[in-house]
């Protein structure tokens, strides 16, 4: 009766000074508010899919990127479309007076088709490495026009007209344009596969957990509130800035998972206050005090933790930090204003429906009471800590070793399933070639003349053939190879003109290995006549890779610096907010090596679906994961720490405290990091690989995370830390004026009285 009273009268005051009472005093108000935000968003929202990006994936400022602009004068850019045709009669020749008038009449008409820049093909000029070694197939490369997003329009709107009319040609397409095109249709196909699988999935786990399926849809209420939110958000944001199509599926995945988080803790709380006697809207106040501030807090350290990803050259990274952040913030926002407003006019009723109440032979414990296993568990690591946490570390060491040896790399057509034409038919073009589509280096050299500095050009030539890795050097001066020409020029092909000229290299080793990053390396310090920009994907690889490395200690820096800052403000303590940041990087390092052993090392492939194991990992994935599961194990530490902090507070005892946070929030925990690995695990089912990868990554990260980290490893270091856990300069403690702090006592010491009513815990700010 007398924490009741707390609440009640005592608190009275300070109730009606809470910046979040007006959700509990008028909530059918907010509700009405919420549905009218709801409808305005959506409207907002529509016509997203039309203005959303398709590329991304390639650094933006560096020496590749601007030399692309440089082979575009010269018209020996990367074409961004390419047909392989190949006679529907084997008998025919594509020699033959009648192949050769088909091909000249279907690259007239292609280069002629709006949006496309130029056609050329082996019927069209000299340059025979556009027909395959057997003479069997030929090439036709069409260079479009546009950004990213718009070419990928324009060969979603001629590849299948070419395709299905080919002549007496059996058409077939590929080029980075074709990719993304076919890339942005499947991953439009699996997030409703995903919805599918994950929304039954994850409510069926909220309805056992919660024990009611009244319960069970309030994260879907919040949910579907941040997500439509955040969808209103890109819109906007598309009039200034390419956001990419797959920041929708992070969307779903991440406003859902971050929904079952906020809304477990916040209705975990309110039934623990509801226990204690208090009403619906007296609960929901309590609940909004003390899980809504941690939720906060949270919110502010997932957004921090995204804000890194803005430091990267990557538009893709961009905009999954711009949706990540959108959605964190709204899903936090909803938590704390429209679900207490919820439980305050319905609260009785998320105590009913219990789905499974006729199966129990006993009742079911409520989640967020105590849960007797993870009680047991916290006693024995407790108990023993150095042989537990040791036995912790070893085990994540474990997991990080494969992430030693981790490639980055680029996304091309392999992120498609092997099925895909795209991916299909540049399989087909390596085959034939022996060389992948886009294995072919341009060196411009705008200052180089093809006439008066044609011995130096000729010098040049031989030295780019001679380099380990090339098949084949192309100037304006002739064709080399080994070091040696063997055959003259081919202006056209070479894209020469007066004051200017370029040479090709067709490159034997993938674009993507260290042995193309070698040959570009070489290319670039080799002798020139004159100024050179190297252009080629290979080129772009290595500067992708430089700009990561770049960016990558400043990005760290400000995750590290965020955590520690919002993690002190919120214990104030000294060694907690390094124990955090020490345990998050542990636990996420360990997910990123399993990352790598399955996509990288292709180890356990086939039981995620069939993809290509290309050797390397998309540089973009890992920097997503990183940020998005960091997030979300401080989101877990915190709601953690505030428990453990609220009941060292009220009796001094640092293992008792840290027992009680485990057994009040393993249950908890569980529940949740089950629901949210359903969510982002789904996108595992994707046929594009970047979303195979951050699916699993996800998934993975959070029910380690969730099980070994918070279970085991947390409290065996916060048991030997001891007191220190809790130490801070005097004058940065919480409570000062109102008695003895914990910290303070002296072995002997007897704590202050527990008090009442659950502590208020700090916020940032």
């Amino acid at each position: 009766m007398a924490a009741m009273r707390t609440e009640t009268g005592d608190s009275g005051q300070r109730r009606g000074r809470a910046p979040w009472d007006w959700c509990v005093r008028a909530p059918r108000r907010v509700l009405i508010v919420a549905g009218m935000l709801c409808v305005l968003f959506g409207c907002t929202a529509s016509g997203l899919d039309q203005r959303l990006s398709a590329g991304g994936f390639v650094a933006s400022g560096t020496p590749a990127a601007r030399a692309e602009e440089w082979a575009a004068r010269f018209g020996a850019d990367s074409p961004e479309l390419l047909l392989v045709l190949h006679p529907r009669d084997a008998r025919t020749s594509l020699d033959s007076p009648a192949a050769r008038a088909a091909g000249r009449r279907m690259t007239q008409r292609l280069a002629a088709e709006p949006g496309v820049l130029r056609a050329r093909s082996y019927w069209t000029g000299p340059d025979p490495q556009l027909r395959s070694p057997d003479g069997r197939f030929a090439l036709v490369r069409a260079d479009l026009r546009g950004s990213e997003t718009e070419t990928a329009r324009t060969a979603r709107r001629l590849v299948p007209r070419y395709t299905a009319r080919g002549g007496p040609f059996v058409v077939r397409a590929t080029g980075a344009a074709w990719s993304l095109a076919q890339s942005t249709e499947q991953a439009h196909t699996d997030l409703v596969r995903a919805e599918l699988i994950a929304a039954p999935l994850t409510f069926a786990i909220l309805a056992v957990a919660f024990r009611s399926l009244v319960a069970a849809l309030l994260p879907v209420l919040v949910g579907g509130v941040s997500a439509v939110g955040a969808l209103a958000v890109l819109r906007v944001l598309t009039a200034v800035t390419d956001v990419s199509v797959f920041a929708v599926n992070l969307i779903g995945a991440m406003g859902f998972g971050l929904a079952v988080d906020y809304a477990l803790f916040m209705v975990a709380r309110f039934r623990e206050e509801r226990a204690r006697g208090l009403t619906p809207p007296d609960a929901a106040q309590a609940s909004v005090r003390t899980a809504g501030r941690t939720v906060a807090v949270s919110a502010g350290t997932v957004t921090a933790a995204l804000a890194a990803l803005l430091v990267f050259p990557f538009s893709f990274l961009r905009s999954m930090a711009y949706a990540g952040m959108a959605v964190v913030v709204l899903a936090a926002l909803t938590a704390v204003s429209v679900l207490p407003a919820v439980l305050a006019c319905w609260g009785s009723r998320v105590e009913s429906s219990d789905p499974l109440a006729r199966l129990r032979w006993v009742p079911a414990p409520t989640i967020g009471a105590d849960s007797a296993l993870w009680r047991a568990v916290a006693r024995v690591v407790t108990r023993h800590p150095l042989r537990w946490g040791t036995g912790c570390l070893l085990l994540l060491a474990v997991l990080m070793v494969p992430f030693g040896h981790g490639r980055p790399g680029l996304a091309d057509e392999r992120i498609l399933p092997g099925g895909a034409e795209a991916h299909a038919t540049a399989d087909l073009i390596r085959r034939e070639w022996g060389t992948s589509a886009d294995g072919t280096l341009t060196v411009v050299l705008p200052r180089a003349d093809p006439v008066a500095g044609r011995a130096a050009l000729d010098a040049y030539g031989r030295r780019l053939s001679a380099l380990p890795g090339v098949r084949e050097a192309v100037t304006a001066t002739g064709r080399y190879e080994g070091g040696r020409r063997v055959g003259g020029g081919v202006p056209t092909a070479a894209g020469s003109r007066p004051g200017g000229t370029v040479a090709t290299l067709a490159m034997t080793p993938d674009p993507q290995s260290e042995r193309a990053a070698g040959l570009v390396r070489a290319v670039r310090r080799l002798p020139s006549p004159g100024p050179a920009h190297l252009a080629g994907w290979a080129a772009q690889v290595v500067d992708a890779r430089a700009a990561l490395l770049s960016r990558l200690v400043p990005a760290l820096a400000l995750i590290a610096a965020g955590t520690l800052t919002v993690v002190f403000l919120f214990t104030r303590s000294v060694l907690i907010p390094l124990k955090v940041l020490a345990v998050a990087a542990l636990s996420l390092t360990a997910a990123l090596g399993g990352l790598v052993h399955v996509f990288q090392d292709g180890h356990l492939h086939r039981m995620l679906g069939d993809f290509t194991v290309t050797g390397t990992l998309d540089m973009t994935i890992p920097l997503l994961l990183f940020s998005v599961a960091f997030g979300l194990a401080v989101d877990y530490e915190l709601f953690l720490l505030s428990r453990i902090q609220e009941h060292y507070r009220a009796t001094g005892d640092n293992i008792a405290a840290v027992v009680h946070g485990i057994a009040r929030t393993g249950r908890l925990f569980t529940a949740a990091a089950l629901a949210v690995a359903v969510a982002t695990g789904a996108l595992a089912t994707s046929g594009v690989l970047l979303l195979k990868e951050l699916g699993f990554g996800l998934a993975l990260a959070v029910l380690v995370d969730a099980t070994v980290v918070r279970g085991v490893l947390v409290p065996a270091v916060m048991r030997l830390a001891g007191r220190a856990n809790w130490w801070a300069p005097a004058r940065l403690r919480p409570g000062r004026g109102r008695g003895p702090d914990p910290a303070d006592l002296r072995p002997g010491d007897e704590p202050s009285a527990a008090p009442e009513e659950p502590a208020e815990l700090p916020t940032a700010g």
